[in-house]
């Protein structure tokens, strides 16, 4: 009896924590929905957030959670997975979330996870623990999204352009700071259905280990998906405003036009990669959009020496936090 109590306090420390993580991917990357349509002046960053909340939750209702099964079931062999491993993961993903939210860098809190459960997995069972499709599929994305983003992003603004040609700058700016209510939720929206779903899957990957729920079930239990959905939403409510001032000022100055186009561009790309299944970088993704934006009126519009400390980060964070996670695992195991 003592044993079961006790791993019962092990399963609820460990949703804590995954749910903590979650909280903070939605307080890390509530820039990505909200630093354009702030820094345009449309919204005021309070209301900005609250609207980005409540399409992070109202996701629940629109995407299935195909995300969740290909991080709880297509990443590593489930076979591996303990307690240490998803301690080591987590503990991996919020270190690299808080040194990059710290130094407002905004890097992938997704692919900290990722990155994380490669760590703690390697670690444990070496390479052959890990699933090579559904690894591929994801660092695969980490080039397609924000090349998505860009392009979208760059036709949109293309498009808008020529159907506005005729136009004042006056009446463009009147109808864009409307039409940027709509991209902003429709961003949140597609961050919400995304992000939750990597959170899903590592709950759902540890109530597989422990034996609480079967590995042949389609869906996580009902209250692991309405918890994760808050979670972020709570986070997404909280704000990262660090990461804010450099997605929405320093890489490129955007009017609402321009926000418009790149957050559309990026909601494309999310409602794309969610519906298949990838679990993908919503920075990536907003950042890869803002520079199609930019670079479409012209290429000096881009701060590029900005987007390249950014895209540094990107190719850190899997590696940083995969050793962190590994670190991590060892001490969980040497102390529990």
């Amino acid at each position: 009896m003592h044993t079961i109590q006790m791993s019962i306090y092990v399963l609820g420390f460990l949703v804590l924590l995954a749910l903590l993580f979650d909280f903070m991917n939605g307080f890390h990357d509530a820039a990505n929905a909200i630093a354009t349509v702030v820094s345009t002046g449309v919204l005021k960053p309070h209301q900005a957030v609250a609207l980005a909340a409540f399409f992070n939750f109202v996701a629940i209702l629109v995407f299935h959670v195909k995300v969740a099964a290909t991080v709880g079931k297509g990443t590593v062999d489930p076979a591996i997975v303990d307690h240490y491993v998803i301690f080591g993961a987590l503990i991996g993903a919020i270190a690299w979330n808080l040194i990059t939210w710290y130094y407002g860098i905004p890097s992938s809190s997704s692919h900290a996870l990722i990155g994380g459960l490669v760590g703690a997995a390697v670690a444990k069972a070496g390479t052959g623990s890990l699933v090579a499709s559904g690894l591929i599929k994801t660092i695969l994305f980490i080039v397609l999204s924000p090349l998505m983003g860009f392009i979208f992003g760059s036709i949109l603004m293309v498009i808008v352009s020529w159907a506005f040609v005729r136009s004042t700058p006056t009446r463009v700016d009147k109808w864009f700071r409307r039409l940027q209510l709509v991209s902003a939720s429709m961003y949140s929206l597609g961050h919400g259905g995304n992000d939750a779903q990597k959170t899903m899957g590592i709950i759902w990957m540890l109530l597989i280990a422990g034996g609480y729920t079967a590995s042949t079930d389609a869906y996580p239990p009902l209250w692991v998906i309405v918890s994760c959905y808050c979670a972020i939403g709570l986070g997404t409510l909280f704000g990262g405003w660090r990461i804010v001032k450099t997605m929405g000022q320093k890489i490129t100055k955007l009017k609402p036009v321009g926000g418009f186009c790149a957050e559309t561009g990026g909601a494309i790309t999310l409602f794309t990669a969610t519906a298949l299944g990838v679990p993908v970088s919503t920075t990536h993704t907003i950042t890869g959009a803002i520079v199609g934006v930019g670079a479409s009126r012209k290429m000096s519009a881009v701060r590029w020496g900005v987007a390249g400390n950014i895209v540094w980060a990107w190719i850190f964070t899997i590696p940083a936090s995969a050793f962190m996670a590994a670190i991590a695992w060892w001490v969980g195991t040497s102390l529990f």
